[in-house]
């Protein structure tokens, strides 16, 4: 049976279901930034630890294939990381990776535009500039928060 299991993790649905997955999360902070839900699942550890799961699978099947650092020169230059992206394993770790500390970042915005009391309107546009580019949505969000806190702070 757990084999039977195991056969549906294929890289293309842990994919879909870690794509699909982060929407409802990503929802709850847009459109619900104070509900207890949203305190509960988006703000949590639950999304990181669910897309953590799916990170540790796929480098304990990279290791039980004994190579898990195989072309794995990150630091050497572009055409190195063209390479580890050409793994499709490693790829998507990498895409659990972005999307795990793209979703921490858009909730470290919510718990942030609370105490800045930024009203949730305001903020909607760096959220999703968060989820669809990462750094973008947070320099966006800075700015405004400058506007907000009347301070320009680079380390709070």
């Amino acid at each position: 049976m757990l084999n039977n299991l195991l056969t549906y993790f294929t890289s293309e649905n842990i994919y879909l279901f870690a794509n699909w997955g982060v929407v409802p999360f990503w929802l709850l902070l847009i459109l619900a930034p104070n509900h207890a839900l949203t305190n509960f699942f988006a703000q949590s550890i639950i999304a990181p630890l669910l897309l953590a799961i799916g990170y540790v699978y796929l480098s304990y099947n990279l290791y039980l294939e004994s190579n898990i650092f195989d072309g794995f020169n990150l630091y050497y230059g572009l055409d190195d990381l063209y390479s580890i992206f050409a793994n499709e394993t490693l790829l998507l770790i990498f895409w659990l990776h972005f999307l795990a500390i793209s979703l921490f970042a858009g909730a470290w915005i919510v718990r942030d535009s609370k105490k800045y009391l930024i009203p949730k309107i305001v903020s909607i546009p760096s959220l999703i500039l968060t989820y669809f580019s990462g750094p973008l949505g947070l320099v966006v969000y800075w700015l405004v928060r400058i506007f907000f806190a009347r301070k320009i702070s680079f380390n709070d």
